[in-house]
């Protein structure tokens, strides 16, 4: 079969029709990227998005998957080699936040499963079906990038399955860092900190008061492109000799103050 002649054969990223992903999707394609850019509901999104990445001289498809379902990982890849060729950069960014935000006494089965189901198990899937791609296409070299959460250690009793389901993404990028190393593709997680989006809309008064009494030493919100900017800083190949970090993109969130 022969592919597409793109300076880099395929990105694919989930959840792209809105926020990171779709800003993401963007900063790929200006790379030259060929961007398979998937979406679960937001078709008219997803399509407007697309739309102005050929009208900019880019390459793009959206191409409709729920990252929970276990079809999914099949889906993406399969549209990535009719597409534009095997992928080489997989970017898992699909999420959602816990169903009702219920306190942990009160957490619900079915918001457990719904939540893992997409943020942990549908990401691990993707990533195990994009690698075997990588692997038999002989990529090299390629990236794994999983787009994860300051909730994967700061605490939330609100949002208990969200919290762990990202602190479950966490080892997973060391184990796939640590398996596909010596088929030189390269597994990082971004972690970003309080980023402006219609899932963080519904607390904006919150967070707007704590960005303003310090909650980062940066006090601004995060914005979709300050993560996509990792993205791209990961993808160009500038550290080589690093797999399994983690970059965080929190303000400085993360670091511990007195």
């Amino acid at each position: 079969m022969e592919y597409p002649d793109l300076q880099h054969p395929c990105a694919i990223v989930t959840g792209a029709s809105r926020g990171i992903g779709k800003t993401t999707a963007e900063r790929l394609a200006a790379l030259g990227y060929g961007v398979v850019l998937n979406y679960f509901q937001s078709r008219e999104a997803a399509n407007a998005t697309v739309e102005q990445i050929i009208a900019d001289g880019g390459r793009a498809v959206a191409v409709q998957a729920d990252v929970g379902d276990p079809e999914a990982p099949a889906i993406l890849t399969k549209a990535a080699i009719e597409h534009f060729g095997a992928p080489s950069v997989l970017v898992n960014n699909a999420g959602i936040t816990s169903q009702g935000r219920l306190d942990i006494l009160e957490a619900s089965s079915e918001s457990w499963d719904r939540v893992f189901d997409t943020n942990l198990k549908g990401a691990f899937f993707c990533a195990q079906a994009a690698a075997n791609l990588m692997i038999d296409h002989a990529v090299d070299p390629g990236y794994i990038i999983n787009v994860n959460s300051i909730s994967s250690y700061a605490v939330s009793t609100n949002r208990a399955d969200y919290c762990i389901a990202k602190s479950g993404m966490h080892m997973m990028t060391k184990l796939f860092a640590t398996r596909l190393a010596d088929e030189n593709i390269r597994v990082y997680e971004v972690c970003p900190g309080i980023i402006e989006s219609d899932m963080t809309a519904p607390v904006k008064q919150k967070y707007d008061k704590l960005i303003a009494e310090g909650l980062s030493p940066i006090r601004r919100w995060g914005t979709g492109d300050d993560v996509a900017g990792a993205v791209s800083m990961l993808v160009s190949g500038a550290l080589p000799f690093t797999t399994g970090e983690r970059i965080n993109i929190d303000g400085g969130f993360h670091i511990r103050r007195l």
